[in-house]
């Protein structure tokens, strides 16, 4: 198999459960609390957001967790998905390194999203459930809600970051198409939307501001719409692990095993997908693969954030959790890669990265979109901007085991597809697209209105 490029899997290797980094994980989960008592929650209090299923998941210990058969068949449209040799990339690098990539932009909504996506429709169908709500950025997310959600007759209601509604209108055309209402965020179909559209009618909009109207239209229904969420929480991490467990068979079958694993991160769902059956290696089989997390330094929680108790949305209203944050108030800038523009973290991420488990790094837009550029014209795949961050650390592992002589084997995910993000490469070609360094001052002013209480340690 040495000149081998593709590895696909049969359609009988579609993993049968999800893997469930609660069983194995060396650092104990912290609570999630109330937004208004600082308690921890009840599943009582969840459950005006989720239905029982899903909750259950989240504090389940169970090493693996089935999927029904009725998310499997759908799965079976786009999975297993195939994992890739970069021989091109390799060549134009002139690298000994060995780069794989795992590509998730072969679903039908063009990313990992409906992973989860399909998941949560399923439990919500299960649940009797008409109505969800969610927020989007890039519009990855709100694409594979829209589409399971049609799947399952379930109506959707999506609320897109305005900036990225505004950069990104084929991605709200495909929504559409799938059967949701998309409404620019904020919006004036909420009461949160409307205070800061008084505010500032232009207001750019966040995933922290999206989160908020979802969360308001979904805890002001009386229960008639549940809410949709795209990352973050530990059920969406988990739904999203048949990426790494696909990823461990299809290196088998390459002969190899990577010394590092990389992932774009905003929220945590794709990287948390392709990187925790590799940790379960790590941590119960003695591999000693690296993880790499890759963020932008427009929005670099991991890197630059505190680690503390916060809220998960900017009005306040989603449970709060211990995170990297940037501040709940942090409106990051108006990068392309809507999909990370997000103030916080996974806290199971943010656990495993303050124990060391997990390695970060914050790359900036230009040379993210450098990268892009490169991967394209080698290897043909226009990637998303949230996927390129991943491409850019791969290019820069090469890079580095060039200089040092070393053969080393790269796995990345490439978590997307680019091809309704051609405005950004037109900004890019075209040498208009924005740079952006660590906004020091806005990180800094939304952290002073972090809650003045004593949380639990």
């Amino acid at each position: 198999m040495s000149d081998q490029t593709r590895f696909i899997l049969n359609e009988s290797d579609l993993p049968k459960f999800w893997y469930n980094i609660n069983a194995d994980s060396p650092v104990p989960p912290s609570p999630v609390l109330h937004p208004g008592t600082l308690e921890p929650v009840t599943p009582d209090f969840l459950s005006v957001l989720f239905p029982m299923d899903l909750i259950l998941q989240v504090i389940s210990t169970e090493r693996y967790i089935e999927i029904p058969e009725e998310v499997r068949e759908i799965y079976r449209l786009y999975r297993p998905t195939p994992l890739l040799r970069a021989r091109r990339l390799e060549k134009a690098l002139d690298t000994p390194a060995h780069i794989y990539y795992k590509y998730e932009g072969a679903s039908p909504a063009g990313s990992h999203k409906p992973n989860t996506a399909i998941a949560q429709a399923f439990y919500n169908k299960k649940a009797e459930i008409k109505t969800l709500t969610t927020e989007t950025g890039a519009g990855q997310w709100g694409s594979a809600l829209a589409m399971a959600c049609n799947f399952f007759g379930i109506e959707v209601e999506v609320y897109m970051v305005r900036v990225s509604y505004n950069q990104k209108p084929y991605r709200r055309v495909l929504m559409e198409t799938y059967g949701a209402q998309v409404y620019a965020s904020p919006s004036d179909r909420t009461n949160y939307g409307l205070s800061l559209l008084a505010e500032n009618p232009d207001h750019p909009g966040s995933l922290g501001i999206a989160i908020s109207e979802a969360v308001e239209a979904a805890a002001t229904s009386n229960g008639a719409k549940k809410y949709g969420i795209g990352s973050v929480f530990d059920f969406v991490l988990l739904h999203q692990t048949v990426i790494g467990e696909e990823s461990l068979k299809q290196m088998d079958m390459a002969g190899e095993y990577p010394d590092v694993v990389i992932s774009c991160v905003g929220g945590g769902s794709n990287f948390a997908g392709i990187a925790f059956p590799f940790l379960r290696e790590n941590l119960k089989n003695g591999k000693r693969t690296r993880l790499l997390a890759v963020e932008p330094t427009a929005a670099p929680s991991l890197t630059k954030g505190v680690y503390t108790f916060d809220f998960g949305d900017t009005a306040r209203m989603a449970p709060i959790v211990k995170m990297h944050t940037l501040g709940h108030d942090f409106i990051p800038p108006a990068i392309h890669a809507g999909g990370l523009r997000y103030h916080g973290m996974a806290p199971s991420i943010c656990a495993l990265y303050d124990a060391g488990h997990i390695e970060a790094v914050a790359v900036r837009q230009k040379a993210t979109f450098d990268a892009a550029i490169q991967f394209a014209r080698a290897e043909g795949l226009v990637p998303a901007p949230e996927s390129a961050h991943g491409i850019r650390a791969a290019i820069d592992e090469a890079l580095d085991a060039k200089a040092k002589g070393e053969k080393r084997v790269i796995l990345f995910n490439l978590s997307g597809h680019g091809h309704f993000d051609l405005a950004a490469y037109e900004s890019y070609l075209s040498g208009k697209l924005e740079d952006y360094d660590y906004p020091e001052e806005a990180v800094n002013e939304a952290m002073a209105k972090l809650p003045e209480v004593s949380f639990p340690a």
